[in-house]
């Protein structure tokens, strides 16, 4: 069992790091390719597409009232840990494109790479106490209350907004989309466990 409250602040530190990273380079493989996401990243990317306005934008209000939620829901530890998290990634997705230049990438491999990329990020998160803000806040504070798995709520709700990105996005683009949306909830599914990992 792994216990965010016996990490020591380096730990923590790279912890939380290591997680923003790796969520910033799936995010911007997302973008690049023109795919939507499930949770708030996906919401944050549908809108970005539709609105011109940049995903670390739109990503950043959508989190607000989880953030609220995260507080107190879930503490203030988990909610200050939660708020660097969303302005790591929201920075880092700002500034990525300019350092890190893609030409092209393989359809299914870039939904493999963002689907088990953004897993490890958000395990790495959670393991530390602090979530990527959004709906996840919700889902985990659901796993930590009654014992259903935060990856399968996922799911749900991914299915749903899924069915509103039909509407916006190229067949073909969600259906990549798709992919790299079941390889990052079941990598959750099967490896966020409540008694292995305590987000409060």
């Amino acid at each position: 069992m792994t216990d965010p409250a016996h990490h020591s602040f380096i730990e923590d530190a790279q912890g939380l790091g290591f997680g923003v990273f790796m969520a910033a380079v799936a995010v911007h493989i997302l973008t690049f390719m023109g795919f939507v996401a499930g949770q708030s990243a996906g919401v944050a990317a549908l809108l970005s597409y539709a609105t011109g306005y940049s995903f670390s934008q739109i990503y950043v209000v959508i989190s607000l009232p989880f953030i609220a939620l995260a507080y107190f829901r879930m503490g203030q530890r988990f909610a200050l840990k939660t708020v660097l998290s969303v302005i790591g990634l929201a920075t880092a997705t700002a500034f990525l494109p300019k350092l890190l230049v893609f030409q092209s990438i393989e359809p299914a491999t870039a939904a493999v790479l963002y689907g088990g990329m953004i897993g490890m990020a958000t395990l790495a998160t959670v393991r530390h106490g602090g979530s990527f803000g959004g709906i996840s806040v919700l889902w985990l504070w659901i796993q930590d209350r009654f014992g259903f798995p935060a990856g399968y709520a996922q799911l749900i709700f991914d299915a749903l907004l899924f069915c509103v990105a039909a509407f916006v996005v190229a067949p073909d683009k969600l259906a990549w989309s798709f992919l790299g949306a079941v390889v990052f909830n079941l990598f959750l599914a099967v490896n966020h466990r409540r008694d292995r990992y305590i987000s409060s």
